[in-house]
């Protein structure tokens, strides 16, 4: 979806610009010719920026006194428009097979790092080892296209920088702990709420551009009694839009704060122990099961049916490179996996 029409010296649309001024009026009418002087185009523009922005679907209505933007009415948009000033670096679709997918294209395209991909829907959204997200109304589904100056062999470190910057918004969203799990899960009470999955392509030992998608439970109903949503903890209806951009703002923070770029060319020590912090489980008992090959259900997992059994011990959560350390029950030694087609079962989940 390009971004057309006309912007401002800082490069925000018409579009933009309207929301802005109408929300800032909390429902009151306002007049053409104002938001004309306030917006520094003519009315008739403004009149083809009110119609382009009905046409989208936002609850705008006519009145004698001008335009109002009916608050009671959803209008929780993911248009590139509703990003202000970072407008440029927004592509959305209304219908796509996945994020992920769109990115790749716009990776080797040549779009910059900092570009976001969302949908309202995917037909063919995507989890770990070929697995299927379910994409369902009221979710928040996107990806970023990031182009890191990091080592091939940290390919785990982004998607650990995510995780940590999901479950932090959405603790705070929801005041309630959002616990990570090992390789790319996120859980609030023991139900998953978001999860992770990251692409890379490489050139020589470099990351050339990654693509990191984020699926997160905002107002889609649970569907089964293992998942849960933002809605549903909170109690009321959560902002998309809102939730979108606190955890954009988020990466950046997370970003600075570890700098897994910088200086770091066999893992991050403090990114870790900060993953490691947020984590569930760690102490607790687990087998880590080859999941490459199928679905990972628990009773498959530990009958071995369907997937191998790597290892079983103690979670003791991950190493400066990301991967999973498995430590034997007697404490003498300890194994280490990298993320690939692996997934970890507790125990005590299955009792």
């Amino acid at each position: 979806m390009a971004n057309k029409g006309w912007k401002n010296k800082n490069g925000v649309s018409t579009k933009a610009q309207l929301l802005m001024e109408l929300r800032e009026r909390q429902g009151k009418p306002v007049s053409g010719s104002l938001l004309g002087r306030s917006i520094g185009i003519s009315r008739v523009s403004i009149w083809k920026g009110i119609q382009a922005l009905i046409e989208s679907g936002y609850p705008i209505e006519t009145h004698e006194a001008g335009y109002l933007l009916n608050p009671k009415k959803q209008n929780d948009f993911l248009y590139p428009w509703e990003f202000g000033e970072r407008e440029s670096m927004f592509q959305h679709f209304e219908i796509t097979g996945s994020t992920m997918d769109r990115t790749r294209e716009f990776a080797m395209q040549g779009f910059p790092a900092g570009t976001v991909v969302t949908a309202e829907r995917q037909i063919a959204g995507r989890g770990r080892n070929g697995r299927t997200w379910a994409s369902r109304q009221g979710g928040l589904f996107f990806t970023i296209l990031d182009r890191p100056a990091l080592a091939l062999a940290d390919y785990s470190l982004p998607s650990m920088l995510f995780q940590i910057a999901a479950a932090r918004v959405l603790g705070s969203v929801c005041g309630k702990r959002a616990a990570l799990r090992w390789p790319n899960d996120i859980y609030i009470d023991k139900r998953k709420i978001a999860g992770v999955i990251t692409e890379i392509s490489g050139e020589g030992d470099l990351i050339q551009w990654l693509a990191g998608g984020i699926g997160i439970n905002v107002n889609n109903p649970a569907f089964s009694g293992k998942t849960v949503s933002c809605a549903e903890l909170a109690g009321h209806p959560v902002s998309r839009r809102e939730m979108l951009r606190l955890t954009l703002d988020m990466i950046e923070r997370v970003k600075q704060e570890f700098n897994p770029g910088a200086a770091y060319t066999q893992g991050n020590r403090l990114l870790a122990e900060a993953w490691n912090a947020m984590a569930d489980y760690i102490g607790a008992q687990a087998a880590l099961i080859d999941s490459g090959f199928g679905d990972c259900r628990k009773e498959a997992a530990l009958s071995g049916t369907r997937n191998r059994v790597l290892a079983r011990g103690i979670f003791a959560g991950v190493d400066p490179a990301g991967r999973c350390i498995i430590k034997s029950a007697s404490g003498k030694g300890a194994l280490y996996f990298n993320p690939g087609p692996a997934s970890l079962v507790f125990l005590s989940d299955l009792n």
